[in-house]
């Protein structure tokens, strides 16, 4: 079995998923130096507002944390790139394990009932094959010792790319695309809304329009990375 396991790692070996260098065995996902390199926020352990902040005066939310800083051209988009487009979902998972045992450790994110994602539309999961973001949330659910709730928050159409839209066109993009198949399934309830990434928090908000429909909710965020 060894033998077969170094062959294929000879033709097929682990990359790193930041810069594809080939990984060490003791390596896993990031190789040791972009793992040290990884433009962190520290925003969990600190209680930075910093999420919040893209928020006020536009929706409310409870709490807020993201765990990287997102650049174009940098690691992080390399990282998440794999993840979304190259079907690398171990991302998800070390990444959600990370950021789940930052959030356990805060005590900001105690009182979470449920975590929810974003969702992506049926026919743009059909062509990927997944959501990028679930085994993250699974992750998430996991160090935290909530239930993962996929399909209630569902979305109305396959809208086109927000990547290179500026706040106003990623808007007027998500504007009511997202419906709560049951709105007292979250009465009284502490969500924790998922996504990948934050640029303008267009489509985070518009979830958060969204679920706010039911009676005494409370939603909170936490993404890998914001821009």
């Amino acid at each position: 079995m060894h033998i077969f396991k170094g062959i294929s790692q000879i033709f097929f070996p682990n990359i790193c998923f930041c810069c594809e260098n080939v990984l060490t065995n003791q390596e896993k996902v990031i190789c040791t130096y972009c793992l040290h390199n990884l433009p962190v926020t520290n925003y969990t352990l600190t209680k930075d507002t910093s999420v919040l902040k893209v928020f006020y005066g536009r929706v409310a939310i409870e709490n807020a944390t993201a765990l990287l800083f997102y650049q174009k051209k940098g690691i992080v988009q390399n990282l998440i790139h794999h993840l979304k487009y190259r079907n690398q979902q171990k991302i998800g998972t070390f990444i959600g394990n990370w950021l789940g045992a930052e959030m356990k450790e805060s005590n900001q994110f105690n009182e979470i009932d449920y975590i929810i994602p974003v969702p992506l539309h049926s026919k743009r999961l059909k062509e990927r094959g997944y959501n990028q973001v679930t085994k993250f949330g699974k992750q998430l659910a996991d160090v935290l010792e909530v239930p993962y709730l996929e399909n209630v928050l569902s979305r109305k159409k396959a809208n086109k790319t927000q990547t290179n839209k500026g706040r106003m066109d990623r808007w007027n993009n998500v504007i009511e695309l997202f419906y709560l198949e049951n709105v007292l399934l979250f009465e009284n309830k502490h969500i924790l809304l998922i996504d990948d990434i934050i640029t303008t928090g267009a489509t985070i908000e518009a979830c958060c329009n969204e679920l706010n429909k039911t009676k005494n909710i409370k939603v909170s965020i936490a993404v890998m990375a914001i821009s």
